[in-house]
């Protein structure tokens, strides 16, 4: 379709509760300044039942406008509902570029947003930019099993649609909300919408690991060597009010569950404080940590390429050095 204005569309996903993920609102980050170089508004998108908490939040960090379109339907998420929202939305107003969190519920309908606007899709994004030849969005994403970065245009179609990875930007400073508040009136018959939610099961490793929203993280790779070799990391990560991660290659060992995993195959994380023990530092895993504060590295070899990107780097045994630093937490909390 053509777009009938330059505006950037960022949609804001909601909980149940009807407040907005994480995701949503850091894109308004990355959004802002794209939005700018196109002369176009930052729009949010938010899609959902009783969500003006994520549409206050929207206006808190950013957006020029706010898109609202409620109702029960959208309570619990459904590709179908909230695909033919989104769509009908986007014909109206026709936005020239569009930003997706690469959550589940993301991966899920963009595609068949994409689909039915007969438009592409860059999936999984860890970079965004302006290609300064054509104008276009440059989404950046792993290719080849993470071993290269791939830098996409998407020259003729509209919209230009992408999902970008949680934690992969950093939410804005809230400022005064100046946002203007347009609620469409848009609906879906229960027939149209094809699954129907019976039941919900809280799986507990998926919903407890919240390495996204992590302000402080501990993560352990191949040198902790083995599943027991974990648990001094456990007690460490609990004196610090921390979340425990690993690398792909303890998760590839059996030693711990793929929910905790950083990476370009695991989660995109950019906590204040990222402890690394024995990770070498592979890029698809320096990718996806890329983005804390402060990172701290522990590992045997002096020339492992995690010190390339550590803030600190302590060369040592792990086994040794971790419970001298959970020692020295207990004295301080002391």
């Amino acid at each position: 379709m053509d777009p009938k204005t330059k505006d950037l569309w960022v949609f804001v996903e909601t909980k149940e509760d009807g407040s907005a993920r994480n995701v949503g609102i850091e894109l308004l980050n990355p959004g802002k300044e794209l939005a700018a170089k196109q002369g176009g508004k930052l729009v949010a998108v938010v899609i959902g039942n009783n969500v003006q908490a994520a549409v206050d939040d929207a206006a808190k960090h950013g957006a020029d406008q706010v898109i609202v379109i409620e109702g029960p339907e959208y309570q619990m998420f459904s590709t179908d509902a909230y695909a033919t929202a989104l769509v009908a939305a986007v014909e109206k107003y026709g936005p020239t570029a569009m930003l997706v969190g690469a959550s589940v519920n993301g991966r899920d309908f963009a595609p068949r947003v994409s689909a039915r606007l007969q438009t592409g899709l860059t999936a999984d994004c860890t970079s965004l930019g302006i290609d300064e030849e054509t104008g276009c969005i440059a989404w950046t994403r792993p290719a080849f099993g993470g071993n290269l970065m791939a830098t996409i245009l998407c020259k003729t179609a509209r919209p230009q649609i992408g999902t970008v990875r949680p934690g992969v930007f950093k939410k804005a400073e809230e400022e005064a909300p100046h946002a203007e508040i347009i609620k469409e009136d848009i609906h879906v018959a229960a027939a149209d919408i094809r699954t129907e939610l019976v039941r919900k099961i809280q799986e507990g490793a998926e919903e407890v690991v919240d390495l996204e929203g992590a302000d402080i993280i501990v993560s352990g790779g191949r040198g902790v060597g083995n599943a027991e070799g974990f648990a001094p990391l456990q007690e460490l990560c609990d004196l610090l009010g921390a979340t425990l991660g690993c690398s792909r290659a303890a998760v590839d060992a059996g030693w711990i569950s793929h929910a905790h995993q950083v990476g370009q195959t695991g989660k995109t994380v950019a906590p204040k404080l990222y402890v690394a023990c024995g990770i070498s530092g592979a890029i698809q895993h320096r990718a996806g940590m890329a983005g804390s504060d402060v990172i701290v590295a522990i590992n045997k070899d002096a020339d492992a390429p995690i010190f390339e990107v550590a803030t600190y780097g302590i060369v040592g045994d792990l086994k040794e050095i971790v419970p001298l630093l959970t020692e020295e937490v207990k004295k301080l909390k002391a």
